[in-house]
């Protein structure tokens, strides 16, 4: 049951996400804002007109979080599957598999690490390249 509901709410995100996220919605949500706006003078600028522009889009929103909260944890699963069968198939050291795991700091000293590696590669590759160049 539960993997059946959890299913069912993976498709149904992924088909709002992709929905909301093309013009035809911005386009639709505009035009709801218009119709409304328009709207005012025949309900006097009431309170209860206001009441529905605020009450509608704050539902909207509120759901909106959870449903692309979860196409997003989706798409980053996804995105680091990827990146690590890249890593177990190439000469990347393995202890890059798994590392969003980590904790801010060791994420942070990771990528320190890395950034003090790549500047040691490109100056490698600078004297390379110099000593390739003919001399002047």
């Amino acid at each position: 049951m539960k993997n059946a509901t959890s299913n069912f709410f993976s498709k149904f995100a992924t088909t709002i996400a992709d929905w909301s996220g093309r013009p035809v919605a911005f386009a639709s949500a505009v035009a709801l804002v218009i119709i409304w706006g328009a709207s005012g003078p025949f309900f006097d600028y009431s309170e209860t007109w206001q009441l529905v522009i605020n009450t509608g889009t704050t539902i909207i929103t509120f759901l909106m979080v959870f449903v692309l909260q979860n196409s997003q944890n989706r798409d980053g699963r996804a995105l680091q599957a990827k990146l690590d069968e890249l890593i177990l198939t190439s000469q990347a050291q393995n202890k890059f598999v798994g590392i969003e795991k980590l904790d801010e700091r060791q994420l942070r000293e990771m990528s320190e690490r890395l950034a003090e590696k790549a500047e040691c590669v490109e100056v490698m590759a600078d004297e390379k390249v110099e000593n390739l160049e003919p001399s002047k």
